[in-house]
């Protein structure tokens, strides 16, 4: 009676290398040859034989200015069998890029294939705005990236109209690089509570392309203006 009762948790037939077991776990098809870059800390089960390499030498580099944590947010995964992955019941979105590119939140990294190109990337024309700026990953080329959000995003099509979209950047998850990007001053109501300014921008973005977007905020409240 249990094993009936349990049975439509069971995974589903492998059908692609990166898919979705329910809204928020990652299933990935790992074979020899096809290692994955995953987010240090997501592997919540596996079968088969898979071995993990945590901050590895080949991304230290790479991932320097990737300021969510201590060391190197990425591990290294190789092997055979099936890898579930999973960020705190954060919702996972699997994209399967077709020689294109995706602009990334850093703390919205679950996994990608490790043959894709990919860097750590100061957005332009935010610099003004956020003291630092803002650091984002940009991965590129052919092959499955997975992405989380917290609750089911939103995906904004800028090209339907001439006008910019804006976005509150706690809330932005990824967006098409191609897009142009820039900054506006604002006043978040949430900021005015407690002994805060207030101040804080959007980002407007404007092109064509696409933007997704989470319905929650990022609690470290990265882009907040200062001084």
């Amino acid at each position: 009676m249990t094993e009936q009762q349990l049975a439509g948790f069971a995974p589903t037939p492998i059908a692609a290398r990166m898919e979705n077991h329910g809204h928020t776990m990652l299933k990935v098809a790992m074979a020899s040859g096809q290692d994955l870059y995953a987010r240090t800390g997501s592997m919540v089960a596996y079968e088969g034989f898979i071995q993990y390499e945590p901050n590895p030498p080949s991304v230290r580099h790479i991932a320097e200015h990737w300021v969510t944590g201590e060391g190197t947010p990425i591990m290294k995964c190789s092997g055979d069998g099936l890898l579930y992955l999973a960020d705190y019941g954060a919702h996972v979105v699997v994209i399967n890029l077709n020689g294109d590119a995706i602009s990334v939140n850093g703390s919205n990294v679950l996994a990608f294939d490790a043959h894709l190109q990919w860097g750590v990337e100061r957005v332009r024309g935010l610099a003004k705005f956020a003291g630092q700026g803002l650091w984002n990953v940009q991965i590129s080329g052919t092959g499955w990236v997975a992405l989380t959000s917290r609750g089911t995003p939103v995906v904004v099509d800028c090209g339907r109209g001439e006008d910019e979209t804006y976005v509150d950047p706690d809330a932005l998850v990824a967006w098409s690089p191609n897009l142009k990007v820039k900054g506006k001053r604002s006043f978040k109501a949430g900021a005015l509570i407690g002994r805060g300014s207030g101040e804080a921008y959007q980002m407007a973005f404007s092109g064509q392309g696409l933007v997704v977007v989470q319905p929650s905020e990022d609690s470290t409240d990265r882009l907040r203006v200062r001084g």
